[in-house]
């Protein structure tokens, strides 16, 4: 890898990443250690240079990969100075005012423009090459806004058909997002908003361009005004509550059965023993231990859980979403969709593209559930202790409820006992997972998990 001009100070990137939603290495110690141009779209003002940033931190020596799309501008642009990252003379283009391209609307319509040349088959732009896929029609004719909120990723609404999805830490190879969209779409599944198509560097997917669901409303959101207004009318039970969620709960687990069965269908099926999986959770366990101690009670009888899954011989396992929670839903006038299938960020590529029994899905889901209720009985501190105590059996009760209208949807009725061994050990793994995120990252809130692990140890 090599800088791309010799007027580029790498520098320049540190300043930038550290004020961006996106950076997963805030907190730690970097340097800047090399920049590689992937490709230059366009050729005039703008021109846009997409970058890859490699990263080397201090604290392991470890390095991440960071995709940095640049405008270029030969005077200044000051709509764009929030945006600002440096300016230097670059030796393909000269002087040049850099700006985070994804902010700039002149910039982002190069990459429409270049998914437009690709209607007819792979089309090269700049040392990128950009993919549609049939059937799918693309409005060439709109301008690009950036979403505000997203953290990991950047994405860009084209008027109201298209969002352009692109990854920022990028690993090589090919993005499970892009391969489990593009099974789906060609499937011609409901349940997931389609795929339009993707840019690439050599084996390294980039981005995607996919259809945007204006009107469809957050999974989560919907879910935190369920249990408000559960907690509004405190002489109903959550069954009589207006804002009752269990059939939408139903209905979102008929749609992950469904997303289930197409990808089963189209990536295949293998096995794996359950020993071997339980030997996997017992090793997280182990890494948990020593970054929550408060696990450690709890150690005797997530052992024994795992205990019961390692005796029930060879489980199925096959392309899964791998980080499903109710933030990974919409709801539209048609019905549930299911987005990002991205998997779970802290795992490597590698892992994320490994078959997965799909009951870690289920067992996601059951655990936004909890933390919906959680998160809204949060907002009610000016309660005293009594008051909290019944807002918290209502909302254990709205868990309950979700739960298992969202269960006997799935498995199309009552679960048999291999697979409520299953469910309650993925479980148990999801929320040891949690409790490491939560004394990580947000340590008032490790009761909301560690108080889960301590129910499923008493029930297994």
């Amino acid at each position: 890898m090599s800088a791309p001009t010799q007027g580029l100070d790498p520098s320049v990137f540190a300043p930038y990443l550290a004020r961006t939603r996106w950076f997963g290495g805030k907190g730690r110690d970097f340097a800047v250690t090399d920049v590689r141009r992937l490709g230059l779209l366009g050729t005039g003002d703008p021109t846009v240079d997409v970058l890859l940033v490699e990263l080397t931190y201090a604290d392991d020596g470890s390095t991440d990969l960071y995709q940095v799309p640049l405008s270029y501008y030969t005077d200044p642009e000051h709509r764009l100075d929030h945006a600002f990252v440096g300016w230097w003379e670059d030796d393909d283009i000269g002087w040049v005012h850099a700006y985070d391209a994804l902010h700039d609307r002149e910039a982002t319509g190069l990459w429409l423009q270049a998914f437009g040349a690709a209607a007819e088959g792979p089309a090269e732009a700049g040392g990128l090459t950009f993919h549609r896929l049939p059937g799918q029609e693309v409005d060439l004719d709109v301008t690009g806004s950036l979403f505000t909120g997203e953290q990991s990723n950047s994405s860009v609404a084209f008027g109201e058909d298209s969002v352009l999805k692109l990854f920022r830490k990028v690993t090589p190879g090919p993005n499970p997002d892009i391969t489990t969209h593009e099974a789906l779409t060609l499937a011609d599944s409901p349940d997931v908003a389609h795929l339009y198509g993707w840019v690439e560097h050599g084996d390294t997917h980039l981005g995607m361009l996919q259809q945007f669901l204006r009107t469809a409303t957050d999974g989560w959101d919907l879910a935190l005004t369920s249990v408000r207004n559960l907690y509004a009318e405190p002489e109903l039970a959550a069954r009589e509550a207006g804002g009752d969620f269990s059939g939408e709960s139903g209905r979102l687990g008929d749609t992950l059965r469904e997303v289930h069965v197409v990808l089963r269908e189209h990536f295949g099926e293998e096995t794996v023993t359950a020993a071997e999986t339980a030997t996997r959770m017992n090793a997280r366990l182990d890494v948990a231990l020593a970054v929550a101690p408060l696990l450690a009670p709890h150690e005797a009888s997530l052992r024994a859980l795992f205990d019961q899954l390692a005796g029930l011989g060879d489980l199925p396992v096959q392309r899964v979403h791998g980080d499903l929670h109710l933030g990974q839903t919409l709801r539209t006038a048609l019905g549930w969709k299911i987005v990002d299938f991205e998997g779970e960020p802290a795992k490597t590529l590698a892992e994320r593209l490994l078959p997965d029994s799909p009951w870690r899905d289920v067992a996601g889901m059951l655990r936004s559930f909890d933390y919906a209720a959680h998160a809204v009985e949060r907002s009610h501190d000016e309660l005293d202790e009594a008051a909290l105590a019944e807002l918290r059996l209502r909302g254990a009760e709205w868990v309950e409820r979700n739960q298992r209208y969202f269960l006997a949807a799935y498995a199309g009725g009552d679960l048999e006992p291999d697979q409520r061994t299953l469910v309650t050990a993925y479980t148990a793994d999801k929320a040891v997972y949690e409790t490491v995120y939560e004394t990580r990252n947000r340590p008032t809130w490790v009761d909301i998990p560690l108080a889960a692990v301590a129910r499923i140890g008493a029930s297994a």
